[in-house]
């Protein structure tokens, strides 16, 4: 069993934009399939650029905030409540369309491998 306090983990930058912070609950390799477990904070007008990951499902939650988050070069309004599914190979881009921040929990899942 684990206890994480979120306010007791240190902030780092997001590889895609130092200036957008996270906080990480689960680090790649502490839980089976789960590539990591995180917490960012967007400020206004920031953007994870454009990326998309081969072997891996993205799950996102808006906690609070509003902004944009595209896949495949579409466009979805990305606010508060909203949860998004980012399947492998899609392209996709999160940006603090706001002005207030914009705060994301997020989740990666490892593909299970073929038998």
């Amino acid at each position: 069993m684990k206890l994480i306090n979120i306010h007791e983990l240190p902030e780092q930058g997001v590889s895609h934009n130092a200036k957008i912070r996270k906080r990480i609950l689960l680090a790649n390799g502490e839980t089976r399939h789960i590539t990591n477990y995180a917490r960012a904070v967007f400020p206004p007008g920031e953007k994870a650029g454009a990326h998309s990951h081969d072997d891996l499902v993205e799950v996102f939650t808006v906690e609070s905030g509003c902004g944009e988050i595209r896949i495949d070069n579409v466009a979805y309004v990305f606010s508060a409540g909203l949860t998004v599914v980012v399947e492998p190979g899609e392209i996709h881009e999160i940006t603090n369309t706001g002005n207030s921040e914009l705060v994301v929990t997020y989740f990666g899942v490892t593909l299970e491998p073929s038998a």
